[in-house]
């Protein structure tokens, strides 16, 4: 079994990204995507989204980083994707499962689950340059508004020579409701040779185990369920209860140390609240929390009240 960190737009960046391979149990990491439109990106906007190309493209823990490109155009993928892998990064991966209005109206993302046939232009244009050392992976919804283009959109980018691909098992209609429909990867692993990979609602290890067997398939991405639970990566392969809140306490004063110290700042209390929002599910405790931390704007304030409720558990 191999477990992915999900790449999240606007939560998991290098910071995430380094604390949860800190906690341990995942094998890759999947960087927020990088927009591509009609240039070859400078150096430094790689180097930006994925600071870890400094450290041979592995995060503090040592856990391999790959980064995703996000676009439409084949050559101008083709051409950053080969910078990527050039840079550092541990393959590439191509994002056509992002549900963003603004993304999907620039022909991105998970729009193009619509033309499966510029599916297979742009896996096959990004595979042509790449070494071949370098997995190329692609990751998909189940379709854009349904399903009738869901083993047709798989079996085009298995063609075009993609080495792997992970499914959000849902479309971009159903967003991020309830259920995933895992079964639907039993079926793409049907019809395609490729490794596949399971993503949607992974909350626990039951969960996790329970996706494993409907979709016929071992490895599985995990998205707003580590949110929730920092260490369900440990948890399903190693069947350990959930990290106690004072430990998590503990992760929120070093994850707000690491953000308001860093390029980001700005952010910050955007992104704690965003984090809460899945604590929420998991730790009653941060949802007593929460509704003291929601009205707080500045990052000081913050800090204080997460330090006065750690201070509480002692």
């Amino acid at each position: 079994m191999h477990i992915i960190l999900a790449p999240m737009e606007g939560v998991v960046d290098h910071l995430m990204r380094d604390m949860l391979t800190r906690i341990g149990g995942f094998d890759l990491c999947v960087t927020e995507f990088i927009r591509i439109v009609d240039q070859l990106l400078p150096e430094r906007v790689f180097q930006r989204i994925c600071p870890e190309l400094a450290q041979q493209g592995r995060t503090p823990a040592g856990t391999p980083v790959r980064i995703q490109l996000l676009g439409q155009e084949p050559n101008w993928l083709a051409e950053n994707a080969y910078r990527a892998v050039s840079l550092g990064s541990h393959g590439v991966d191509l994002n056509f499962g992002c549900p963003a209005k603004a993304v999907n109206k620039s022909r991105g993302g998970a729009v193009l689950l619509k033309q499966p046939e510029q599916l297979y232009k742009i896996v096959k244009a990004v595979r042509l340059a790449v070494p071949s050392q370098h997995s190329v992976s692609a990751k998909i919804r189940l379709g854009y508004d349904d399903t009738s283009l869901t083993i047709e959109n798989a079996q085009a980018i298995a063609e075009a020579g993609a080495s792997v691909l992970a499914v959000h098992a849902r479309t971009k209609t159903d967003g991020y409701k309830p259920p995933a429909y895992w079964s639907w990867i039993a079926k793409i692993k049907q019809q395609v040779a490729i490794p596949l990979i399971a993503n949607g609602e992974i909350w626990d290890r039951h969960s996790a185990l329970l996706c494993q067997q409907q979709a016929n398939c071992q490895d599985i991405m995990l998205g707003r369920g580590v949110l929730a639970m920092p260490n369900l990566a440990q948890s399903i392969r190693q069947n350990t209860a959930a990290m106690p809140w004072p430990q998590v306490l503990e992760l929120l004063l070093q994850y707000s140390e690491f953000e308001i110290c860093g390029d980001k700042s700005q952010y910050y209390s955007n992104r704690i609240k965003q984090w809460f929002s899945y604590l929420k599910l998991q730790y009653p405790e941060a949802a007593e929390l929460f509704i003291q931390l929601r009205l707080q704007r500045k990052s000081s304030d913050i800090l204080t009240t997460l330090q006065q409720a750690l201070s509480q558990h002692k």
